[in-house]
């Protein structure tokens, strides 16, 4: 795909509405992060990307040149991930500053949505740095990550973030994948009685999707519907990695796949 080098703000395309991809009923938000997989996302039918670098650590924020060609490529909504590292979710007062100044500069790019999470030492939610940062975002709507399944208890936790007036929480149901934690996020999504969305995800995939969606009374849900694809690459050096001995291999890039996100699209209509 052709990017334009030269394109303002203003001749970017409208995004499509914050309920774009629910007119079947389920909206389905695909995590990348790279143009392609957005641009992929986008064509196999995801209402809603969340736009994030560093996806082997489950999200960081992306660079404001991704946000700026990505807004460039699709139209459907781009929330950004706002997390300044990997790891835990309990952040130092530097670290706060940094993720004030990538919520002004994500909204100057033109990001539809926000996404962030932060807790206390005991495994609360800190709603004191919460209200600062919200603040920051409005008025952009504003997602609570899985931060929340490091939570010590998510029935509070959720009253915590409805209070807060975060607009969606999203969870694996505080278990390895959303299957895994499907009873809890049937449960989170009966409390919630409309005043938070509840997004599962975790895990994903065309195997599992009709059980999630089936067993809960969620309206939308999130994945990433990645495929590995060869690098271009003729020359090769397997003799060195650029990162830790846990990485993804070099020659080998991980990219939204158009199939998968179709599949996926496709259960989400069919259990209505």
């Amino acid at each position: 795909m052709t990017i334009p080098r030269h394109v303002t703000q203003s001749q970017q395309r409208p995004p499509r509405a914050a309920s774009a991809g629910m007119e079947d009923g389920f909206l389905m938000e695909v995590c990348v992060d790279s143009v392609e997989s957005a641009v992929n996302a986008e064509r196999g039918g995801a209402g809603r990307i969340e736009l994030c670098a560093g996806l082997v650590e489950g999200g960081t924020t992306p660079s404001m040149g991704l946000l700026q060609v990505v807004k460039q490529c699709v139209r459907v909504p781009v929330f950004v991930m706002i997390r300044p590292r990997g790891g835990d979710f309990l952040y130092s007062d530097r670290e706060v500053e940094v993720m004030k100044a990538d919520i002004r500069l994500a909204k100057l790019h033109g990001a539809d949505g926000l996404v962030f999470g932060a807790l206390t030492e005991d495994g609360r939610i800190d709603t004191e740095l919460c209200t600062a940062l919200l603040a920051a975002c409005r008025p952009l709507p504003v997602t609570f990550h899985r931060a929340f399944d490091m939570v010590h208890d998510p029935q509070v936790a959720l009253e915590t973030l409805i209070s807060l007036g975060f607009e969606r929480v999203l969870t694996s149901g505080c278990d390895s994948s959303a299957l895994e934690g499907l009873s809890l996020i049937k449960k989170l999504a009966e409390q919630a009685k409309g005043r938070i969305v509840v997004v599962p995800g975790g895990g994903i995939t065309e195997r599992n999707l009709q059980r999630i969606l089936e067993g809960s009374t969620v309206s939308e849900f999130h994945c990433s519907a990645r495929s590995a694809r060869d690098s271009g690459m003729k020359f090769r050096n397997p003799n060195v990695a650029m990162g830790a001995s846990f990485s993804a291999p070099e020659y080998s890039i991980k990219v939204a796949d158009v199939a998968k996100v179709r599949t996926l699209n496709a259960i989400a209509k069919n259990i209505l």
